[in-house]
């Protein structure tokens, strides 16, 4: 099969870069669900900012710790409007740069400048060490946040003897609609997506906070049926504490967020010889003999507990389990005739007469 996510669905919670990400999902074949769990919302009174501006300018930093490329351009930006870009330019090309990531390196180069430094995980923590064992004490740093203040580096590098210059660029806020987040938690705590991708710290928080009570049943559908994918360690770290195995590439770009998952999800496939066909699962299809045939829920649902155990016979009672609630019988025998016309081959599915129904294995 040319698309290698086809018949898989794909949650994507980003909002700044989603239809990118979605179109290189869709590309591959995937179904995606656009949820974004939080928006950058540029900070509405620069005041704070202007101040800490000139507060870099008046104490040029001897360390400047850049954490984001949106916030790094979004700061020069702020800058050159109060004509300020050049004075600012100035003092930081004389600080030892330090940028968290990719992005941040890519925005402190676009400017002229030059970073000495980056942390192979990309953590705020691994960044501190790193100052405290160059030694910071009565030194400057301008710390540009990347949407919330992080108390902990801050008081970190106080405590080693450093000033610490905070720059707030822009905070992170709920999405404008929730109704797509709401329906994301549904759609991964009755595993109905195949796969959700984070690529921000912050989103994968705002997911289980959206979750509420349901938080244990995400959290659970995550470690298990529902693959969590990750755009780098840091994004990663809110899932990882929560004991949730996630996938992550080695270099945090979307491009190489989607081959991971291109990577990983066929592997979860289930392929078993039945009635003659070649029967692979895959998300919300099934692959006969080669051809993709989408399914709806309910009889993708009774296909998956039959291939759980491929031949047993299992009974309207045990299917009625895997539809919604208040579904009955009828509603089993309704999602098995589906199954077999989705399927287009009516002997794949065999009834048992009084007992129920079974895959017909080879």
């Amino acid at each position: 099969m040319r698309e290698e996510l086809a018949g898989f669905t794909i949650g994507v919670t980003a909002d700044r870069r989603r239809d990118e990400l979605a179109a290189l999902l869709q590309r591959r074949g995937a179904r995606v669900v656009l949820a974004p769990a939080l928006r950058i919302v540029p900070l509405a009174d620069d005041t704070e900012l202007r101040e800490a501006t000139r507060a870099c300018l008046e104490r040029p930093p001897d360390i400047l710790m850049a954490n984001t490329g949106i916030g790094m351009r979004g700061w020069l930006e702020a800058a050159e409007g109060w004509g300020l870009a050049e004075p600012l330019r100035g003092v930081l090309s004389s600080a030892y740069v330090v940028a968290r990531g990719p992005k941040a390196r890519g925005a402190i180069r676009a400017a002229g400048l030059y970073d000495q430094w980056s942390p192979a995980s990309e953590s705020c923590d691994e960044v501190v060490d790193h100052l405290r064992s160059r030694g910071v004490s009565g030194q400057v740093i301008a710390m540009q946040l990347h949407g919330e203040r992080q108390p902990e580096c801050t008081r970190a590098l106080e405590d080693a003897g450093a000033t610490v210059i905070e720059i707030p660029v822009y905070r992170w806020a709920p999405p404008t609609d929730p109704a797509p987040l709401h329906r994301l938690v549904d759609l991964v705590a009755s595993r109905l997506v195949d796969a959700v991708t984070f690529t921000s710290a912050p989103a994968a928080e705002a997911l289980l906070r959206a979750a509420g009570d349901r938080t244990e049943a995400v959290l659970e559908a995550l470690r298990g049926d529902v693959l969590a994918s990750c755009v780098g360690p840091v994004t990663a770290e809110p899932l990882v504490r929560r004991g949730v195995p996630v996938s992550a590439p080695s270099r945090a770009r979307l491009g190489a967020l989607v081959r991971t998952i291109v990577d990983e999800l066929p592997r979860r496939t289930v392929t078993i010889k039945v009635a003659g066909h070649l029967l692979t699962l895959r998300g919300h299809a099934a692959v006969l003999d080669g051809e993709l045939h989408p399914l709806a829920p309910a009889p993708m649902a009774v296909l998956r507990a039959l291939a759980q155990t491929p031949g047993r016979v299992l009974s309207r009672t045990a299917l009625l389990r895997t539809l919604p609630r208040g579904a009955d019988e009828h509603a089993v025998e309704m999602a098995v005739a589906r199954l077999r016309a989705g399927l287009k081959a009516p002997r794949v599915v065999q009834t048992v007469v009084k007992r129920g129904y079974r895959l017909r294995v080879d």
